[in-house]
């Protein structure tokens, strides 16, 4: 089986700085995508620029400072966006195929096994998905947040081995190289602490929504599920071939679990409606991949229906799980700290002995 790859690119990659997508750069990254596509590697790109694009189609005009002037922006924009993507494509043969996503499309179980069905068909015949966030419709509720997150969720979403993200600078450094230029890269970053996320700091580009947070946010989300990823500059030389040739530039995000089967992965995309607090039993038996038992919950937070899912804390805050509730956080109030068999008699029903199953988890 050939490896999959998912590419992002940022609206600072696509636009290299300017106002404008610069198609020459864009060209020199499609160039390397159909040499990997040469050589069975299958490919899937999300891609930024769709408002950059709209934004410039439209003269630069003034629009009143809201949500609906973006989502026209992205509307005129997308199909500005595409159509660069589909003719330097078709320069080397080569067909692709959009689809717009949002969260509701990955957050919903069916939706997201659909999303899978569509993404591999498309790769089975060898055309490159260009996947893009539905901006024109999408609202604060269903968007995913940023092409970084979205292209996180896509690497799940395929089931990639790696996941690229291409931005304007060299990789993560230990401290900001634009004002320090002893600033040092980090090659390979095998755990992503607190101390990481502070040196990631804030969003960086005037252009795109991103920056190296949001990029770290998502190697954390894609590298949870099994998938390597790699931050490297858009604008270096052969940057797609030397990754892929497993050469040492950028930063290198080792996997933090094992590729997780297609259920578990889907956990990652899907919005957490509440959460439990378990007792340090509990939590032992969690490390040991065991199911969480209602004697071990302490607390039930928010409101969840059963099937939902939720998020499990252990005493001192930390979140150490994820996992489909069984039962509702009504039901499970009630139950909680009680024993397995005293389910059916507390509640009048049982949906079987355990709060949350061991195979509909996954621990942190």
């Amino acid at each position: 089986m050939s490896k999959t790859i998912v590419i992002k690119f940022g609206t600072s990659t696509l636009t290299q700085g300017t106002k404008s997508l610069s198609r020459p750069a864009m060209l020199e990254l499609v160039k390397q995508i159909a040499q990997l596509h040469q050589q069975q590697y299958r490919v899937i790109v999300v891609t930024s620029g769709a408002v950059a694009a709209g934004r410039d189609y439209l003269g630069h005009r003034e629009l009143p400072p809201t949500i609906a002037s973006k989502q026209l922006l992205a509307a005129v924009g997308q199909s500005q966006l595409i159509q660069v993507w589909e003719s330097l494509f078709g320069i080397y043969g080569i067909h692709i195929g959009q689809m717009l996503l949002t969260r509701a499309d990955l957050e919903d179980r069916e939706r997201f096994l659909n999303a899978r069905d569509t993404l591999n068909a498309l790769l089975d015949q060898h055309i490159i998905p260009v996947i893009n966030e539905n901006d024109a419709v999408a609202t604060a509720e269903i968007k995913v947040g940023d092409n970084d997150n979205l292209s996180a969720l896509v690497a799940i979403l395929a089931q990639a081995e790696q996941l690229y993200l291409l931005t304007d600078q060299e990789g993560l450094f230990d401290s900001d190289p634009r004002s320090n230029p002893n600033a040092k890269r980090l090659a390979v970053v095998e755990k992503i602490t607190p101390e990481i996320r502070q040196i990631a700091g804030g969003a960086v580009s005037g252009l795109g929504t991103g920056g190296m947070f949001t990029k770290i946010t998502a190697a954390e989300i894609a590298t949870r599920s099994g998938v390597e990823t790699l931050i490297a500059a858009g604008s270096r030389s052969n940057v797609l071939l030397e990754l892929a040739a497993g050469q040492e530039i950028g930063t290198r995000f080792l996997v933090q679990a094992d590729r997780l089967e297609g259920r578990k992965q889907w956990l990652f995309a899907a919005p957490q409606a509440g959460s439990v607090v378990v007792d340090q039993g509990a939590e032992q038996a969690l490390l040991q991949h065991k199911s969480l038992l209602p004697v071990g919950v302490q607390n039930v937070e928010g409101e969840f229906t059963r099937g939902e899912v939720i998020k499990i804390f252990n005493q001192n805050g930390k979140a150490i799980a994820l996992g489909i509730a069984r039962y509702s956080s009504e039901a499970l109030r009630k139950i909680k700290g009680k024993k397995s068999q005293e389910i059916e008699t507390l509640l009048g029903y049982e949906f079987g002995s355990v709060a949350v199953h061991s195979d509909e988890m996954v621990v942190y």
